[in-house]
């Protein structure tokens, strides 16, 4: 594979729904859940999930919003391993209605009943500082 470029990725991360989500704990631990991108991947380095502002992920990115994200694709070619990708980057809180609407999707209200208007409803944005694939014989790091 030749070296991908960060619109490569972008296009390859649009096509894996669920992230796993990295954080650091209160008491300093790494924790972990998945989060569906929804196909919303903005590269230049842009990620989005959308979630309840009570979850522990929350508090664990306002106290320290450096996270992971780790992206698994389906099986490769030929009986290749899949496309694996490693983020590290800094994640933003959004509560803005505005901002909500531009990344809301049909089929949300599966887990936010009441649309952009849920109570609670927080939009976090991961953007990638360093972003690292391998596809089982070729790998990289690509510049953000």
């Amino acid at each position: 594979m030749a070296e991908m470029t960060l619109a490569d990725l972008s296009e390859k991360m649009r096509d894996i729904d669920f992230a796993m989500l990295s954080t650091r704990t209160d008491n300093g631990a790494i924790a972990a859940r998945p989060m569906s991108n929804n196909r919303d991947v903005d590269y230049g380095g842009d990620s989005y999930f959308f979630s309840y502002d009570s979850a522990l992920t929350i508090s664990d990115i306002a106290a320290d919003p450096q996270v992971g994200l780790t992206l698994t694709g389906g099986k490769g070619l030929l009986g290749k391993p899949p496309l694996f990708i490693g983020i590290a980057g800094r994640a933003e809180l959004i509560r803005d209605k505005a901002v909500f609407a531009r990344h809301w999707q049909e089929g949300f209200e599966r887990w936010f009943e009441q649309g952009i208007d849920t109570p609670g409803l927080i939009l976090i944005k991961v953007h990638a500082a360093r972003v690292h694939y391998w596809d089982g014989e070729d790998g990289g790091e690509v510049k953000v």
